[in-house]
């Protein structure tokens, strides 16, 4: 591909070098495997087998990311104090057992949305563990200088997610039923728990020494990114994104089976040329930012590509569905690019003691987000309809890529070599810092 910009032979700063990185990677790519086809079967049988309305389904997806919103930060001290790998087994043997439950309550006849509604909400408990800790792991892992080619690596990993978790979801949703299709999640998890026995690192918990108080770690990453206009830009984007990535695809399910009359199999598609978008922004992320600079490619791609999420609302028959598919990929596109560039400037801004902390912070608003989504989209769902809150997330992705586009962020030519601290607020009066 002309935007992958890489050379043939594996660079000295390649983080395949690195045994525990590619274990890393296996688990994190089964765990993906998993999560998204869970994404697509669990919607799918709340309305198929359970005549769930869009007030229901908008519950089930809040219920999903609540769990950020509620432990979220403090996920990020605990995750600060513990081994990391320990952490991730832990968490993916919990949803292979929640997960595991729904095919069987089915199988007895006994599934209600009561019980769907617990197992999402105590598997994304487990899932802000996951998340954390995977990427509080990874810079320990390998050479910071080899932090976005990682980065690219997981980012485009979580993009193939997207494409063949979907896709699968779908398909086997369509050939074996929604209740199959969570059993194969299940597994999913369970094989990343064994993959991640293979991580050998001698890590050790880097967090705060004895006596600290929870409260005062929390502020102390909550200071840490929301004191920095940089890092604080990023966040902002990033929960702006994903509040109107959820807006729509809480409906889509709605949309797609119950208005337009197409198959599980069409919609798992759907989702999965997002995930063909995020992959070729994730391969794209590091020539761009060689060529552009990389807060340029930040802000001026947000600026290109972001309007591209107000073709979303558009989808419908014929035609339509492909003008909506593009517009989806386009939008999915910038969010591969943010996310590999986002998420290595803010790793590289970061001491290894904070990291667990930093990654809650951004976990918690970019996730929230997700949640408070899931709940205004059933909402918009009830009182207006599913296509006025297509419109409303649509609007979100195209105004989304402000914050950085307005922030210090987009005149970075690169990467700060080693961790920087929190850059104060300028005081009225006093020209900002250059």
């Amino acid at each position: 591909m002309p935007c992958a910009g890489q050379r043939s032979r594996v660079q000295p700063e390649s983080p395949w070098r690195t045994a525990d990185f590619r274990a890393l990677f296996a688990a994190t790519a089964l765990s993906q495997l998993g999560t998204n086809i869970g994404y697509v079967a669990l919607p799918l049988l709340a309305v198929a087998a359970l005549d769930a309305g869009p007030g229901q389904v908008g519950a089930l997806a809040t219920l999903g990311t609540l769990a950020f919103l509620l432990i979220g930060l403090p996920a990020g001290a605990w995750v600060d104090r513990m081994r990391h790998r320990r952490v991730l087994i832990a968490a993916d043997l919990a949803r292979t057992a929640l997960f595991a439950s729904i095919p069987l309550a089915w199988w007895l006849d006994a599934l209600t949305l009561g019980q769907l509604y617990a197992v999402v909400l105590l598997s994304g408990c487990a899932t802000v563990f996951f998340d954390v800790g995977s990427q509080s792991a990874l810079p320990q892992l390998v050479d910071r200088d080899a932090l976005v080619p990682a980065n690219a690596a997981m980012v485009g990993l979580q993009a193939v997610g997207n494409v063949a978790g979907r896709g699968a979801g779908g398909g086997l949703v369509q050939l074996l039923g929604a209740p199959v299709a969570v059993l194969c999640t299940a597994v999913a998890h369970l094989a990343s728990a064994v993959q991640l026995v293979f991580v050998r690192g001698k890590e050790a918990p880097s967090g705060p020494a004895r006596g600290t108080g929870l409260a005062a770690q929390i502020a102390e990453g909550l200071r840490h990114v929301l004191g920095n206009r940089e890092l604080r830009a990023l966040a902002l984007t990033g929960a702006l994104t994903n509040h109107g990535s959820q807006l729509v695809n809480t409906m889509l399910p709605i949309l797609f089976v119950q208005e337009l009359g197409l198959s599980a199999g069409a919609l798992g598609l759907y989702w999965a040329a997002g995930g063909v978008g995020l992959l070729l922004g994730a391969r794209c992320a590091r020539p761009l930012a060689a060529r552009l600079g990389h807060g340029r490619t930040l802000g001026l791609g947000g600026l290109v590509l972001a309007p591209a999420g107000l073709l979303v609302p558009l989808i419908g028959p014929g035609p339509w569905l492909w003008i909506a598919g593009a517009g989806w990929t386009l939008a999915m596109f910038k969010t591969g690019v943010d996310n590999v560039l986002g998420v290595s400037l803010r790793q590289r801004m970061t001491s290894d003691d904070l990291l667990g902390r930093m990654n809650a912070t951004f976990r918690f608003l970019l996730t929230g987000a997700l949640a408070i989504g899931a709940a205004v989209s059933g909402l918009l769902g009830e009182l207006a309809g599913v296509r006025a809150t297509l419109w409303v997330g649509g609007a979100f992705l195209a105004v989304a890529f402000l914050p950085v586009f307005l922030s210090p962020v987009r005149t970075r030519r690169d990467l700060p070599r080693q961790h920087t601290q929190p850059e104060p607020e300028p005081k009225v009066g006093e020209p900002e810092p250059r």
